[in-house]
């Protein structure tokens, strides 16, 4: 596999430079003086924001953007072998490889990498241990996958040994990987495109673990079902957090102020550390706070400079992000797709002030939708009031037999006011009819359902 050097830079070309993690690795490359070329879609903030930077990027994909100078070309797994660029790229002999590779090969530059993974929490964690660095007067390279509201960004190329990631498990990209430290917040049935079953998925996580250095240690939520089977014959030390007493960083004491917001004791091997107080709501970041606790203790920052970065953390973009007010409505935006993150999410919605709670869903991808149907429907009955949005269906296509109105009709079946809508503005029209003051209207979904909040506070 061709090796990235940093004292060699080259031209490297990103096939779908707009995304989130890609534009990220663009930008390091760019930091470490390498030629940077790159093609999306159409262009966005990320793009433009690359090409001020000094990046060329070029729309749409075409093979004509593949030239001769280019050394290196990084592709994601969204990107597949008819994809001209690719094609191109095969033809020239141009050698190749994937987003995730690239990753692994610039952590390797880090001596204190960090990998945060999890079927769900992976960028609040990310985020809440990047604000603890900050906090702690570090310059750590950051590479989140969503808008850290610190930075304003997703990507910090900083100057010390810190390197911090997201780890994610789809097409097992979190494999190329090599963390002195790897955190595993939840491993629960998701990807049921690429996965078998939740063992398969499991058996990856076992090997993300085992691939962290010897040096090193895997944090892990010992909540998640047999998880010594999971960290069984590693490495690495095994650190475990949860809310059992018996884990190794443990909270006690939970409570909630009137708006969610949670503080709690916390216990580090045995040790009262004192008390933590969150700027974000729901247990579930109780959770997250705990990881990012345990990770910064071994980085080796102070309780204060953890305690101050944890309650200086406002949360990560679409991540129960306030949006603003509509007819006297609250209007929150989050990013919850599983519906283990749509039930957090809304647990964390019945402590935030409201007289109903309106949830504005779009089902992402059709397999998913398929799989959890029923799973999500128990999740979002809890809501006064559901509009669905139709299915995002991202990577896939309509092929699976399956659409909203099937969640419509499931979550009607347990007795709660559903509607779905085939366009954005449908949805809109019918929340202005319906909205009324004192309402917690959320919009969520991975998707682009955040446009329907955006617009209605904008009126």
């Amino acid at each position: 596999m061709y090796q990235i050097d940093f004292d060699k830079p080259v031209h490297v070309h990103f096939i779908g430079i707009g995304g989130i993690s890609m534009s990220g690795l663009a930008e390091v490359l760019l930091d470490r003086h390498f030629t940077v070329s790159g093609s999306d879609r159409a262009e966005s903030d990320l793009t433009r924001h690359l090409t001020e930077l000094g990046a060329k990027v070029l729309y749409p994909q075409a093979a004509s953007n593949i030239t001769d100078d280019i050394d290196c070309v990084v592709y994601t797994a969204a990107i597949h072998p008819d994809n001209p660029e690719y094609k191109a790229a095969q033809d020239k002999n141009i050698p190749m490889m994937t987003r995730a590779q690239l990753l692994g090969q610039i952590m390797k530059h880090y001596p204190n990498s960090v990998a945060v993974a999890g079927t769900h929490g992976k960028t609040t964690t990310s985020s809440m241990i990047s604000q603890i660095m900050l906090e702690g007067s570090k310059d750590p390279t950051l590479s989140i996958g969503g808008i850290f509201k610190a930075i304003n960004s997703n990507i910090h190329v900083g100057d010390s040994d810190l390197f911090l990631t997201e780890a994610c498990e789809y097409t097992n990209s979190f494999l190329q990987l090599y963390a002195k430290y790897s955190v595993i917040l939840n491993v629960e049935a998701e990807h049921l495109d690429f996965f078998k079953d939740i063992n398969d998925i499991r058996n990856s996580f076992h090997q993300f673990a085992a691939d962290t250095k010897a040096d090193g240690a895997v944090i892990i939520n010992d909540e998640i079902p047999n998880y010594r089977e999971i960290v069984d014959g590693i490495r690495a030390r095994v650190i475990t957090v949860g809310f059992n007493e018996g884990a190794d960083y443990h909270a006690e004491n939970i409570r909630y102020d009137e708006t969610g917001e949670a503080r709690f004791e916390v216990v580090g091997f045995g040790d009262d550390l004192g008390e933590i107080v969150l700027s974000v709501p729901g247990r579930h970041n109780v959770g997250n706070a705990l990881a990012a606790i345990a990770v910064a203790r071994e980085l080796g920052f102070t309780l204060d400079q953890i305690k101050d970065g944890l309650k200086k953390f406002g949360g990560a973009k679409r991540r129960f992000e306030y949006k603003g007010k509509y007819h006297g409505a609250t209007v929150i935006d989050d990013y919850a797709h599983h519906p283990t993150e749509v039930k957090a999410s809304l647990d964390a919605a019945q402590k935030y002030p409201h007289k109903r709670l309106v949830v504005v869903f779009q089902p992402h991808t059709y397999t998913r939708t398929r799989a959890f149907l029923n799973d999500f429907a128990n999740a979002l009955s809890v809501a006064d009031q559901v509009v669905l949005a139709e299915i995002f269906p991202a990577r896939e296509k309509d092929i699976y037999g399956v659409h909203s109105i099937d969640l419509c009709q499931k979550i009607r079946e347990l007795g709660t006011p559903c509607e779905c809508f085939p366009t954005f503005d449908e949805i809109e029209k019918y929340l202005s009819k319906n909205v009324i003051d004192g309402d917690l209207l959320i919009t969520m979904g991975a998707g682009d359902i955040y446009k329907v909040g955006e617009a209605l506070i904008k009126d």
